[in-house]
């Protein structure tokens, strides 16, 4: 992947699900789902990050064929019409090398690569892979999570996953914190204010605070869509504390914001 320092790479989000906390339901049919992509590459999206199972706390999986039988159409047509490298948003090594094989470029795994099968498929690809840290699983994930501390726990799964991906020869590697993913409002804020400790593990942040239910707690907007200026001010805060990539549903709405924090962060 070509990230530059002088400005935020923004992953759009593409729900294909029914049941997504904040647009699920909305791109279940290939063609809106497409129109959709279309839309936020138009506004500024470098990536298209495409995901058929909600992981909202709570959530059950679903199996295998169902998750591919909603991101494989979408996949297939979004390749021919755009050159936005498409990230496949899924812990399941079928559906990664599926949607690989189909023509996406990112692996974008929430539970971090400690299936063994998801290292094989990255390593198979050589393709970038996103790292995340997810505590328990998404339907257990917000029972009282709780860490010694958040930034050290973080990091030191971040370390032993990082070992076991380059010792299987993945070298592009991206890290993200999972915002919401096994966190407390306390621990969510702790990590954006102290994303910049990551960075010295030298290698590119990911941050996905978009529409979060913890936005919703600070501001009291319940409705996930209400909580727009909240996620800008997370992701313009993330963008100054190290973030390279952020992902987002409104597109066109964090470029704008994000393309001022650039201009401060390089002046």
């Amino acid at each position: 992947m070509n990230l530059t320092t002088d400005k935020t790479t923004i992953m759009g989000i593409l729900n294909v699900t029914p049941d997504s906390f904040s647009d699920g339901g909305e791109f279940n049919n290939p063609d809106q789902a497409v129109e959709h992509a279309l839309r936020m590459v138009e506004e500024g999206a470098d990536i298209i990050d495409i995901g058929g199972e909600s992981t909202k706390p709570g959530s059950e999986p679903v199996n295998e064929k169902e998750e591919l039988n909603r991101v494989m159409p979408v996949i297939e047509r979004l390749v021919q019409k755009t050159d936005v490298p498409i990230s496949i948003d899924t812990y399941k090594p079928a559906v990664a090398e599926a949607a690989l094989k189909a023509g996406a470029k990112i692996l974008n795994d929430v539970t971090g690569l400690t299936n063994p099968g998801m290292i094989a498929v990255a390593t198979k690809f050589k393709c970038p892979v996103i790292i995340m840290h997810m505590q328990a699983k998404p339907k257990t994930m917000q029972a009282e999570p709780q860490y010694k501390d958040v930034i050290n726990d973080i990091k030191t799964f971040f370390k032993k996953q990082i070992i076991k991906a380059k010792a299987a020869g993945i070298t592009e590697i991206i890290l993200d914190p999972g915002i919401g993913f096994g966190k407390t409002l306390e621990h969510n804020l702790i990590i954006l204010k102290r994303l910049h400790e990551f960075t010295y593990l030298g290698y590119p942040l990911l941050v996905g605070p978009s529409r979060k239910s913890f936005i919703g707690k600070l501001t009291g907007d319940t409705l996930p869509n209400d909580r727009l200026e909240g996620t800008i001010a997370s992701v313009v805060t993330a963008r100054l504390h190290g973030a390279a990539i952020v992902r987002v549903h409104d597109v066109l709405a964090c470029r704008r914001a994000l393309q001022v924090a650039d201009a401060i962060l390089i002046s």
